[in-house]
């Protein structure tokens, strides 16, 4: 079982909040890891169970009667009617830690939760294991960002992933909790197929009613094919043959499943010339290569899309480092009409750390010559990085540091 290092902020919630809601893809671990946070006398219970979902939707009162808080509600989204009675629950008793919620579908989750439990509910994203706990690196877990100070700290790790092979492997395998475990070709074959079957019969019908699976198959494998790139409506509903309108819809569903990322890019009043458009990042390499149909690391490493899934890998890794301690992350991109671009910005306070993403062990300068566009945004610019696989950080200038991608 691996030790995941939201835990510290869940207890630390449990003590500020009557409610906490987890969420996040099916088969992350979100049940898993409330049951480890769990105090003796926490009951539990799922709304997969159809008897006890009908029950929540056709009589909540009797629902929150029947089962007591302090209480982890599983898949609370198939009963939004629950919000009322957990808030007049909550209001009665005055406690903190009362509830523990779990839901693998924004959709139905953030309505109920923005009208009914407003200042009440904590909500915490968990996606597939980050690298540091499945090295069992938890101890000092702390946000990515390109200062110094973490880098000092990361370098005193002992990293696991260091070499090319190492982390292709890890890419190629992906980040949910099974695939980790059995670490076999076969189980993770069989585990993304099952995984998406379940997906389609669980979560795209009950949000959309789509009745033809292998359209959206078809468009999940062709979201998957662009990760990392520019997001074009016109051009993935022309691949898949669907409209504009229908393609918006079904990736608000990806991205409301916790399996796309939106990066948003950089602008304010003094950058007249970025580019609007999205990027997109699919959240779990594992998937997203056996939906791309990589049958092996090796081939991923030599293939097409190589540049493009270490990007998203190192993406979603920086990601979790925020998520996973139970913060917010503040992440865009830059792209201007003159194509520089910079892969990440990390903005705390005023200040924007750029970051950019390269497969190389050898990194020059010329890595980060977009860097400087960043001045002209009014805001002070922090140290740079360049994410590689260089052996150790290794300054570049006196403003940006090459980082191993096994620092992450």
């Amino acid at each position: 079982m691996f030790k995941r290092s939201l835990i510290s902020a869940i207890k630390e919630i449990n003590n500020s909040f009557p409610v906490l809601l987890l969420t996040g893809p099916r088969q992350v671990g979100k049940t898993t890891l409330l049951e480890m946070c769990a105090e003796k006398g926490r009951n539990y219970v799922t709304l997969d169970d159809l008897d006890i979902r009908k029950m929540a939707q056709n009589d909540p009162g009797l629902f929150i009667q029947t089962y007591k808080a302090p209480i982890i509600i599983d898949e609370v989204q198939y009963a939004p009617k629950l919000f009322s009675y957990i808030k007049m629950e909550v209001d009665k008793k005055k406690q903190n830690g009362l509830f523990w919620l779990t839901g693998s579908q924004k959709f139905h989750l953030m309505k109920g939760i923005t009208e009914s439990l407003a200042g009440r509910v904590a909500i915490v994203n968990l996606l597939g294991l980050s690298q540091a706990e499945i090295d069992g690196n938890i101890k000092n877990y702390i946000p990515f960002i390109s200062t110094q100070k973490w880098i000092n700290n990361a370098s005193k790790k002992k990293i696991k992933l260091t070499n090319l092979h190492d982390v292709y492997h890890q890419i190629w395998l992906g980040s949910f909790p099974k695939v980790n475990v059995e670490q076999k070709t076969s189980i993770r074959n069989i585990f993304y197929s099952s995984y998406i079957q379940t997906y389609l019969q669980r979560d795209v019908r009950d949000v959309l009613s789509v009745t033809d699976d292998t359209a959206f198959f078809n468009f999940l494998s062709a979201v998957a094919a662009r990760t990392s790139q520019l997001l074009n409506y016109a051009d993935l509903a022309r691949d898949v043959a669907i409209d504009t309108k229908t393609a918006k819809a079904w990736l608000s569903v990806l991205e409301a499943s916790g399996l796309v990322y939106i990066l948003r890019p950089y602008h304010n009043n003094l950058s007249k010339r970025i580019v609007k458009a999205p990027k997109m990042y699919f959240l779990d390499t594992g998937l997203c290569a056996y939906l791309t149909k990589w049958s092996d690391s090796e081939s991923l490493e030599r293939g097409a899309m190589s540049g493009a899934i270490f990007e998203t890998y190192v993406f979603t890794e920086i990601l979790k480092s925020y998520w996973h301690n139970g913060l917010e992350s503040n992440f865009y991109y830059y792209r201007d009409t003159d194509q520089k671009e910079i892969d990440l910005i990390i903005e705390t306070g005023d200040t924007l750390y750029p970051i950019e993403f390269k497969k190389t062990a050898t990194p020059s300068l010329t890595a980060t010559k977009n860097f400087d566009v960043l001045n002209k945004l009014g805001k002070k610019v922090g140290h740079g990085a360049v994410i590689c696989f260089v052996e150790r950080d290794v300054p570049l200038s006196k403003e940006v540091t090459a980082i191993p991608v096994g620092y992450l």
